[in-house]
C-alpha cells in the first residue's frame, strides 16, 4: 500500500490550521492510498497544538521550540517524515483550503510524466484566490536576466507544465527525490527555502512539473514591508530588514549567491536599495506563509 505523509508547519492561526486538518479529512484518496499527517505547532499561544490533539488525534502532532518559522518547522516535518519511510511527501500551507480530488490529481500528474520517461520529478500543486479565482501560488520560473526574480506559471487546464521551481504550499515529492536532494535547507528560516529547493533538485537532474488546473484555494499573504517605507527610520529599516519576515542579509545573499553566482550576487544586493532609498509602497506577496 502507497504512503503520503503529508507535511505541515503551524504558528497561531488556530482556525486555519484546523480547517486545513479539517478538509484534509475530505480528500478522495484511493483506497490503496495510506496518508500519514505531520505538523510541527511552533508553540503557538493560541491553543493551536492542544487543539489538534483534540480533534484531530490520528495527527502527529510534532512541538516546536517557538523561533522555527516557515523553513525550520517544514524542515522539522518533512525531516521527521522521511525518518519514518513513506513513498511520498506532500508538503503543505495549513492557510490552503483543498479540493477534495487533490490527491489522484497529483498521482495522476506524477504518472502521466513518469510514463513519458521524466522520471524522477517532483508535482507541484496551483492555488487561486478564494474570492476572485486569480492565480496566487504553485509554478516559478525565471523569465528575465536577473537570476534572483521568479514569476508564476499558471496551471495548463489539462496538460502538466515544466516549471523551473515552485512555492511550497502543495509541493508532491517522491521517495526517490527527497532521498537524492534531501531536507529543505533550515538556513532558510522563513523565505527562499521551497524556491531553493525546486532549484536544488533541477541541478541534479531532476523535474519540476505543474498539475493541471488549480487543486485548492488560498488568499495571498500579504506582509507589511517597513523597511521600504518612508515612515520607519533608517534605523529601523535596517533592523526590521535582517528579522525573518524581512528580507535578512545571509538568507537572501546565500540563495542569491548560490542561484546566480556573482551576478546574482550583485542582484541581491540591489534589493536592498530600498532600505536607503524608500519609497510609499510597504506591503508585498510573500511567496512562502508569515509565521511571526
Amino acid at each position: 500500500m502507497p504512503s503520503i505523509a503529508i507535511c505541515l508547519a503551524c504558528f497561531n492561526r488556530r482556525e486555519k490550521t484546523l480547517r486545513c486538518l479539517e478538509s484534509l479529512k475530505k480528500l478522495h484518496a484511493p483506497p490503496s492510498v495510506r496518508l500519514q499527517t505531520y505538523l510541527v505547532d511552533d508553540a503557538s499561544p493560541d491553543g493551536t497544538g492542544q487543539a489538534v490533539r483534540d480533534q484531530f488525534p490520528d495527527v502527529r502532532l510534532i512541538e516546536g521550540n517557538g523561533n522555527l518559522f516557515w523553513g525550520g518547522g517544514m524542515h522539522l516535518a518533512f525531516g521527521t517524515a522521511m525518518q519514518e519511510g513513506h513513498d511520498f511527501y506532500l508538503w503543505l500551507n495549513d492557510d490552503e483550503d483543498l479540493f477534495p480530488d487533490l490527491i489522484p490529481r497529483l498521482l495522476d500528474t506524477y504518472q502521466t510524466v513518469s510514463d513519458h520517461g521524466k522520471r524522477p520529478a517532483i508535482i507541484v500543486g496551483s492555488s487561486c484566490d478564494p474570492d476572485n479565482g486569480q492565480p496566487t501560488y504553485g509554478g516559478r520560473f525565471r523569465p528575465h536576466f536577473s537570476p534572483v526574480n521568479f514569476q508564476y506559471i499558471p496551471p495548463h487546464p489539462t496538460e502538466p507544465r515544466e516549471c523551473e521551481t515552485m512555492n511550497g504550499n502543495i509541493v508532491l515529492i517522491p521517495a526517490d527525490v527527497s532521498k537524492a536532494v534531501g531536507n529543505i535547507d533550515p538556513r532558510f528560516r522563513q523565505q527562499m527555502g521551497d524556491f531553493d529547493y525546486g532549484l536544488r533538485a533541477r541541478r541534479m537532474g531532476i523535474q519540476v512539473w505543474l498539475c493541471p488546473g488549480f487543486v485548492g484555494t488560498c488568499a495571498p499573504n500579504i506582509v507589511k514591508n517597513r523597511w521600504k517605507s518612508r515612515a520607519t527610520s533608517l534605523r529601523q529599516r535596517l533592523k526590521i530588514v535582517n528579522t525573518p519576515l524581512g528580507l535578512p542579509f545571509r538568507d537572501w545573499l546565500t540563495f542569491a549567491a548560490r542561484h546566480g553566482g556573482v551576478f546574482g550576487l550583485l542582484f541581491g544586493l540591489a534589493a536592498y536599495r530600498r532600505v536607503f532609498f524608500p519609497d510609499e509602497r510597504a506591503s508585498s506577496t510573500n511567496p512562502t506563509p508569515a509565521k511571526k
